[in-house]
């Protein structure tokens, strides 16, 4: 299915547009570009910090289920009665003398240094349980989105390269039409010199040349933006000095999409599924906050009028139950709230598992007319060149006109340049199909760089 006719001429514009061959940088591969693009694209750098934010609430979401530790230091000063005297029951230091009742109803000023250890120990929370599990959900879930923006980014990075290896094919096949032109012009020059041709002649190729011209240099800035687009994609704006292959090849699609993932293995829908999890557990949350909770906890302490950890240590522990079945009405909003939330989640995931069939369901469609087009473009191109030779061969003959001729070459250049997009497009319904069916796009790569590497 390749064209081999006009393939000397789209080496020579190639030719015309690369540069000498010590200055070429080395060849940017497809899977190096997708390599680069997952540890440095700039979509591929912020999902990976959301998900590890996700992942920081996920641990912080264990504080009512997993026990705790903390400490504390503080230093208390009062003529308070009870607090004074309480800071002598604490550091051990009552003697009769404390009892008499003009100390006791003005005592001095009194210090207490406070060192305590405590620990916390839930027993029975089934709120945090709950919560927690919305939060790990949670987190699963920003996972999976950073996985499916790390494909998007895949399918973004194969479009991005495609077009720009299109855009320098498409730029070096005008480059060899304005030689060609150029070469028309001069053949125009010498019959109206051997006053065979009239004046018209040359004109018309004059305006043929200035249009081609005009193209080559509108398709020069393309393949420019093109090239600079993919260095944006991979995260690397400044480094655009990569090489590019000159053309695109034909790559055969057998096996790229056979035993494709079902739409349930995407990403997105993935992610749908563990947020309507994560928001169902934040719903049964809110309504086991209704429920009584029982924590255990116990202290470890030392008070001592002067210094930390001072005096003879002492220590409590206890189990402490607790129920607030009723704070207003806030916590019963509350629930309704979350399991309108969870409704919603759910409705969603639904909304998105129907709109990733519906896109598998257009990429196979796609896939099947870009296949079509491939075949009528390739025949039609390899009719316009032997169009173009015989008008040409006419033409030198004097059985054609430059109209004729000139007409024949626009044709063989438009033939020859929708094929050119016809690949494209075909190359990337491809990866459009494996995309939207949850595929990785590196099998892809690997065919189509094979391909671009081994010579014509």
């Amino acid at each position: 299915m390749r064209i081999p006719s006009l393939r000397l001429a789209l080496l020579s514009g190639l030719l015309v547009l690369l540069p000498p061959l010590g200055a070429q940088s080395p060849t940017l591969s497809l899977r190096e570009a997708l390599g680069r693009a997952t540890s440095d694209a700039y979509s591929n750098r912020v999902a990976g910090s959301l998900h590890e934010a996700a992942r920081a609430r996920a641990a912080a979401a264990g504080r009512g289920v997993l026990p705790s530790v903390r400490g504390e230091l503080g230093a208390i000063r009062t003529d308070d009665p009870l607090g004074a005297f309480g800071f002598l029951l604490r550091q051990r230091a009552v003697t009769p003398a404390a009892f008499d009742p003009a100390g006791l109803n003005r005592p001095a000023a009194r210090t207490d240094v406070g060192t305590a250890v405590i620990g916390e120990i839930p027993l029975l929370n089934l709120d945090a349980w709950s919560g927690r599990r919305a939060a790990l959900r949670a987190a699963e879930a920003e996972g999976a989105r950073a996985d499916w923006t790390a494909a998007t980014v895949q399918l973004e990075v194969v479009q991005g390269y495609l077009g720009a290896v299109l855009a320098r094919e498409r730029a070096a096949v005008l480059a060899a039409a304005v030689a060609a032109a150029h070469a028309h012009l001069r053949q125009a020059e010498s019959a109206l010199r051997n006053g065979v041709v009239t004046p018209s002649d040359v004109l018309l190729a004059q305006v043929r040349l200035g249009d081609l011209e005009t193209q080559q240099r509108s398709a020069d800035l393309e393949a420019w933006v093109a090239r600079r687009r993919l260095a944006l994609l991979l995260g690397a704006p400044g480094d655009s000095a990569f090489a590019l292959p000159g053309i695109l090849p034909d790559v055969p699609d057998d096996g790229l999409v056979a035993d494709l993932p079902t739409i349930e293995r995407r990403g997105d829908v993935q992610a749908a599924s563990l947020d309507a999890a994560a928001a169902t557990a934040a719903a049964t949350s809110r309504g086991a906050a209704l429920l009584p909770r029982v924590n255990a906890f116990g202290r470890y302490e030392w008070h001592d009028p002067t210094a930390p950890l001072g005096g003879r240590p002492m220590w409590t522990v206890g189990v402490m139950a607790s129920w607030s079945p009723f704070s207003g009405g806030a916590e019963l909003a509350a629930r309704r709230e979350a399991r309108a939330s969870a409704d919603a989640a759910r409705t969603g995931r639904e909304a998105l598992e129907a709109g990733a069939r519906l896109e598998a369901a257009a990429a196979e469609r796609a896939l099947a007319v870009a296949r079509l087009a491939v075949a009528s473009t390739t025949r039609g191109a390899a009719q316009a060149v032997e169009a173009h030779r015989i008008v040409a061969r006419k033409y030198e003959g004097g059985l054609a006109t430059v109209a004729e001729l000139l007409d024949a070459q626009a044709t063989a250049l438009g033939a020859d340049l929708a094929a050119s997009r016809a690949r494209h497009d075909l190359l990337l319904a491809l990866a459009t199909l494996r995309h939207v069916r949850g595929a990785d796009l590196m099998p892809l790569a690997a065919q189509l760089d094979a391909a671009m590497s081994t010579p014509e």
